[in-house]
Order: C-alpha cells, then sequence, then structure tokens
C-alpha cells in the first residue's frame, strides 16, 4: 500500500511492517497506541522505526491512517476503569464520568 509520512511516500506492507518491528522493544504508552503483533507500541515510535525518519517529522495523525489502513488496531487512551471495590451502578458511573449528578 502506497502512503505518504512526512510528505515522502511509502510502499508498505503488513509484512514489511511486522518484520520492521521485530524485537524492537515498545517504550512506554502514553498516548495512541498501535498493536502491532502482540505488543503495543507508542504510534511515533512505530513510524519512526518504520520509516527511518526522525519522530518529529510526522504527526501521529499520518502514522495511524497508515497502520489502519494495513489492518493494525490503532488505539486512544481511554478513562481509566472503574475500581473494583466502587460499590457504584453502570449508570452512576457513567454520569459521574459525564460530569452529571447521581440519578435518584
Amino acid at each position: 500500500m502506497r502512503c505518504i509520512i512526512a510528505r515522502y511516500p511509502f510502499d508498505l506492507t503488513r509484512r514489511d511492517v511486522l518484520e520492521a518491528m521485530k524485537g524492537v522493544k515498545p517504550e512506554p504508552i502514553t498516548g495512541v497506541s498501535v498493536t502491532i503483533g502482540r505488543r503495543q507500541y507508542p504510534v511515533k515510535q512505530a513510524g519512526e522505526v518504520i520509516t527511518r525518519q526522525d519522530r518529529r517529522d510526522f504527526s501521529a495523525g499520518e502514522v495511524i491512517r497508515a497502520m489502519t489502513a494495513l489492518g493494525f488496531v490503532c488505539r486512544t487512551p481511554g478513562p481509566a476503569p472503574a475500581l473494583a471495590d466502587d460499590a457504584s451502578t453502570p449508570l452512576q458511573q457513567a454520569s459521574a464520568l459525564l460530569g452529571g449528578s447521581e440519578p435518584a
């Protein structure tokens, strides 16, 4: 698949990405991540390894579009999961996340 990252065209395949990321240790994830194989990588790290460009030269969106088109799953960080000892109902949890008051 042909994609443009940092104004440069790349002909990438799923196999090329898997091969490039083989043996690369994932950095801590602080933002958007992409699942490659059984590991999750920060999108910028994956883009840097695959394109061999400095991660400041491209946006996360460019890499997300390319990885999604190749069939990889990209995830954005979501709200923290509710604690197990929290006795509120799912409706109360949703309402609290939305900033509303507790339903009666």
